[in-house]
């Protein structure tokens, strides 16, 4: 347990300085409310009215930009801890990533000739 003890203090200072930065921000901060500020914003694209039934389509590169964000998290996920471990992991581990990189190279060609490397 005393392998934990430095963990365990770390992470209840986290929690606690989250809970006291929400708290004094909620004091301390300004409270003037308006429309604008409380509605409905995402991604750029104004909100339609509640009554509206009208279905609206999303242009296919937020899921491009979803899908890269996805491929360099895993890539980073799984590189990081074989990085660390590289020496001991020997030719297995030489070869398990080589796979690995290979598979991460089909999805960014994926990716990058359907578009979702322009930043138009």
């Amino acid at each position: 347990m005393n392998a934990y003890g430095p963990i365990l203090v770390l992470a209840a200072i986290a929690v606690a300085f989250a809970v006291v930065s929400v708290i004094i921000a909620s004091i301390v901060g300004p409270r003037r409310r308006n429309a604008a500020k409380l509605a409905a914003y995402e991604c750029g694209i104004e909100p339609l009215p509640p009554a509206a039934d009208i279905v609206q389509r999303f242009p296919v590169k937020y899921y491009l930009t979803a899908m890269l964000f996805i491929i360099f998290d895993i890539e980073i996920v799984f590189l990081y801890p074989w990085a660390v471990a590289s020496e001991s992991l020997g030719w297995f581990g030489l070869i398990a990533v080589a796979l690995f990189v290979v598979n991460v190279s089909i999805a960014y060609a994926y990716e990058w000739r359907r578009g979702g490397l322009r930043w138009d």
